[in-house]
């Protein structure tokens, strides 16, 4: 709160004709409240960044100098075009279309089936984001804790264009 001093003024004396200044009111500013106010908020701050933990992914990225065979019986290859359709194969067979609503349970009977199933994820330069990390979180969902990630290669573009039209 604040306050005014509110002395009485030292103006004119009706006896004496001199004019004498008019004394400064002296204004004082109490600071409890406003300190009280950032400690509030200074503790809402401190609490609420504590809540929220940042949510991350731990990514084992392989040397650039290894690379591993991997038997075609054991990889399963998604290609995800710039729309957003998704094209699956295992080794060389034919891609064939699939939705992403059917793609955890398919995803599940695939890695029960196999166990050792490696899974490819292609997806075109131009798509968005958020479609892998959807696909990536099915993964998550299905069970599939071994999986790559690829740009589409125009060769891949091509064997879809094949199978779309």
């Amino acid at each position: 709160m604040a306050s005014v001093d509110t002395a009485a003024p030292r103006g004119h004396d009706k006896k004496k004709k001199k004019r004498r200044k008019m004394r400064r009111l002296g204004v004082r500013i109490d600071m409890t409240p406003m300190v009280d106010v950032a400690f509030l908020l200074l503790t809402f701050f401190i609490y609420t960044t504590t809540m929220s933990r940042p949510q991350t992914m731990e990514i084992n990225m392989p040397p650039r100098d290894v690379s591993v065979p991997v038997a075609e019986t054991n990889l399963l290859t998604l290609r995800v075009k710039e729309d957003g359709s998704i094209y699956w194969n295992m080794g060389f067979e034919k891609p064939e279309k699939i939705e992403f609503k059917g793609l955890r349970a398919f995803l599940a009977e695939k890695i029960g089936q196999n166990p050792k199933l490696i899974t490819l994820l292609k997806i075109d330069r131009k798509g968005k984001y958020t479609m892998m990390v959807d696909i990536m979180d099915e993964f998550t969902l299905a069970g599939i804790s071994r999986f790559s990630i690829a740009h589409m290669e125009d060769t891949d573009k091509k064997i879809l264009e094949k199978v779309s039209s």
